[in-house]
């Protein structure tokens, strides 16, 4: 039996149909650029996730731009962040002239370890932008005691958690902001870039709102610098398509995962770890084992999609070899590199592939 790591065509077909007549009506209004479309699904999205409010973009890297310009980051500023995540999380500080400093995570969630923040910090911290990743919450309470301590801005990278909850409460407004992608992999992704910025405070709001269009209330009117994060109405005529499928698809992920905590039994292996503090999502599905690269051979005999998801965590990465954090730096993080495997989980897989894919894993 072939179980694909992911496919999204299974997706995409089921919804073709009222996919194309959403996008013809966006063709036929000519509304490219923000607009209705726009405006319909940034009010959808706060709505079903529970926020009071959200802005839609051109990328889920932008939002994180447009935080760490309104956090005010800068040149000689420094802004913790983690090692294990893509680097899209660290490129905003680098976009704005502040510096990345990295701090490890914890074993079990693969989150920033809030017992090592308080080492890095410096008389030149600015904020922390927390990933909340592979839709797992990170520890929320811990970290923003620390940054409200030090007087740190805390952004919160929600790419892989939209619809996570932390002690009820969703992601991405228990920071300062929030940040979300819509890239075609993620639990609620487009059918190209896309994404989103929240915030609590209605100032706040407006600003990332003028920051989104060249800095820009009125048109050739322009108060302060901004940039061009614009969502287009295609993007934003898809996601209003997929956000009432969102609530199904994250539960058939969680039911997935459930089976997978209960079936593996493979020796050696480390399952992902699901504090009692969080609701995740599971945007992956991510298990350690010391013989990975083996494991991995033995699932692909058996038809079995896996993926290496961050071999090379960021103070590793050629970009950032001018920080000097050499191999041993990070060395949860490293580990995880090291050992992670992600295994299919999509809300598409049949039950007949999760067996599989249990029952391969405990064969090896």
């Amino acid at each position: 039996m072939k179980v694909p790591f992911l496919d999204l065509g299974l997706q995409h077909r089921a919804l073709r149909e009222p996919a194309l007549a959403a996008l013809a009506a966006t063709y036929d209004a000519t509304r490219f650029c923000l607009g209705k479309d726009v405006e319909d699904f940034e009010k959808n999205f706060a709505a079903t996730l529970g926020y009071p409010r959200a802005l839609g973009m051109n990328s889920g890297t932008a939002p994180l731009h447009v935080a760490c310009m309104i956090a005010g980051f800068g040149a000689g500023d420094e802004v913790l962040t983690t090692p294990f995540t893509f680097i899209s999380s660290a490129w905003g500080i680098n976009y704005v002239g502040a510096t990345p400093v990295f701090t490890d995570i914890e074993e079990g969630t693969f989150n920033l370890d809030p017992t090592k923040l308080e080492a890095a910090i410096t008389p030149r911290t600015k904020g922390i932008i927390v990933v909340h990743l592979f839709g797992q919450p990170a520890r929320m309470d811990e970290i923003i005691a620390v940054a409200r301590k030090h007087g740190l801005y805390v952004i919160e990278d929600c790419a892989q958690a939209v619809g996570a909850k932390y002690k009820d409460t969703p992601v991405g407004i228990i920071g300062d902001v929030g940040t979300f992608s819509f890239y075609p992999t993620k639990n609620l992704g487009g059918c190209g870039e896309g994404g989103a910025f929240v915030a609590k405070d209605e100032a706040v709001h407006t600003k990332a709102r003028h920051i989104r269009v060249h800095g820009s209330d009125r048109r050739y009117y322009h108060d302060i610098v901004g940039g061009n994060f614009r969502m287009d109405g295609f993007q934003a005529a898809l996601l209003n398509v997929k956000l009432p499928h969102l609530a199904a698809w994250t539960a058939r992920r969680q039911t997935i995962a459930a089976r997978y905590l209960e079936g593996i039994k493979l020796t050696d292996v480390r399952l992902p770890e699901q504090p009692v503090y969080g609701q995740s999502v599971f945007h992956q599905f991510t298990i350690r084992h010391p013989r990975r690269e083996v494991l991995r051979e033995h699932l692909a005999k058996h038809e079995v999609g896996t993926d290496l998801i961050y071999p090379v965590p960021l103070h590793l990465q050629k970009c950032y070899a001018h920080l000097g954090r050499a191999r041993g730096s990070f060395p949860v993080a490293e580990k995880a590199a090291e050992t992670c495997l992600s295994l299919p989980i999509f809300p598409e897989l049949t039950d007949a592939q999760v067996e599989h894919v249990i029952a391969s894993l405990n064969g090896f």
